[in-house]
């Protein structure tokens, strides 16, 4: 058996164990109400299975469904945010960015990728937007086109990039998306873990008042560690490195939370939608990725090819 095959059923059967959990749960302690925790597990099968079958596809499939979920997370967010009548034509143009963006990863033409949104899409979008003469809140408009576009189409591509950047037999491509995903959903799971158990200094109130010090220094650490323990087995890192996009992985995973909370809190909902049953919107689970994706792409891209 292949390490991602392995790894796919390790993760299946810890997704076993939490199913079974949750029924004698239900079954031993009737009295309380396991709705919540129910629908997060049910929700946990409907994305592995989702994320398992991208990376067992061939990469044009792999990078398809990355590109649907691109495409929702924007979606999702273009109906949060006020939208203008006139800016019809530059939304379609948004996601007309989105299978382009895609082409550019799957040829592996990373030259023109890292500059496609971040600079031809960044200044054509307002550029089209002055054609349609409308000056009301034409500068709060374009700041909130280009975070939507920089965050669910750039930032998150940079894992579908992940995938074709090594081209060999081990689908250490694969692995990588697998070590990444998997250690910033875990930094989630500790900082919570420990901010539940022992928080009691709170780092942002105002943003997000259930994120405490323990809970940043404690999963931060965790990921650390596990990020020790997975690199060497199943990616071209050493034992120093792995530890180092550990790191780097739990602070920006904690940076992404925090900056897409303060997202939510401007515009003033608590969930992003109702897409994902007990998780909320496809934004609330990626709020950390989308800041952990680039910055642990460009630090393998940097080291490693």
């Amino acid at each position: 058996m292949s390490p991602l095959h392995t790894a796919l059923a390790v993760i299946f059967t810890l997704l076993i164990f939490a199913s079974l959990v949750n029924v004698l749960l239900v079954f031993c302690r009737p009295d309380k109400n396991w709705r919540e925790l129910t629908l997060r597990i049910r929700t946990w099968w409907i994305i592995i299975l989702f994320f398992s079958l991208a990376m067992i596809s061939p990469r044009w499939l792999s990078l398809t469904l990355f590109a649907l979920v691109s495409f929702l997370a924007l979606k999702e967010f273009l109906t949060l945010i006020p939208s203008r009548r006139s800016d019809r034509m530059p939304l379609l143009w948004m996601f007309l960015a989105i299978p382009i963006n895609y082409l550019l990863i799957g040829c592996n033409w990373y030259g023109m990728f890292i500059i496609f949104i971040p600079v031809y899409a960044f200044l054509f979008l307002p550029a089209r937007m002055v054609l349609t003469g409308n000056t009301t809140s034409f500068l709060r408009t374009a700041s909130q086109h280009h975070w939507a576009l920089m965050t669910t189409v750039f930032a998150f591509g940079h894992v579908g990039y992940l995938l074709v950047l090594p081209n060999d037999a081990r689908q250490t491509g694969a692995l990588l998306v697998l070590f990444l995903v998997g250690l910033t959903e875990f930094n989630d799971i500790a900082q919570y873990l420990w901010g539940k158990s022992i928080g009691r200094v709170k780092v942002t109130p105002q943003v997000s008042p259930n994120k405490t010090l323990a809970g940043l220094v404690g999963g931060v650490g965790s990921t650390a560690v596990a990020g020790l323990v997975l690199g060497p087995p199943i990616t071209p890192m050493t034992w120093s490195m792995a530890l180092l996009a550990g790191l780097i992985i739990g602070i920006t995973g904690f940076c992404g939370d925090i900056v897409m909370s303060a997202v939510k809190r401007d515009i003033g909902v608590k969930d992003s939608g109702t897409l994902l049953p007990g998780h909320g919107g496809i934004l609330d689970r990626l709020d950390s990725l989308i800041f952990t994706a680039p910055v642990f792409f460009h630090f393998i891209h940097y080291f490693y090819y």
